[in-house]
């Protein structure tokens, strides 16, 4: 197996989803603030392009799920800060 830019991408995308769940559960992170849902979103995203390269049907499904999902708890966190304003 040769390693490849590629695979540093995927990588650094599932260290950045790791540590991200370490910080919630650390009680570090709060799961309804919008650093969580980015970062989130920063580690799958990195993960999906990954993919694009070295295929995995299932593996891209759940990534782009992961996605949207983060997407949403970006919006929600978002226009809670709008709606206390």
């Amino acid at each position: 197996m040769r390693y490849e830019l590629v695979d540093f991408v995927g990588i650094t995308g599932v260290v950045i989803l790791i540590v991200t769940y370490l910080l919630l559960q650390l009680n570090r992170l709060e799961s309804n603030r919008v650093s969580y849902s980015l970062l989130n979103a920063i580690g799958a995203t990195l993960i999906a392009f990954s993919l694009l390269f070295k295929f995995n049907l299932s593996a891209f499904v759940i990534e782009i799920f992961w996605i949207l999902i983060s997407l949403l708890g970006i919006y929600r966190s978002l226009r809670a800060r709008t709606l206390k304003s």
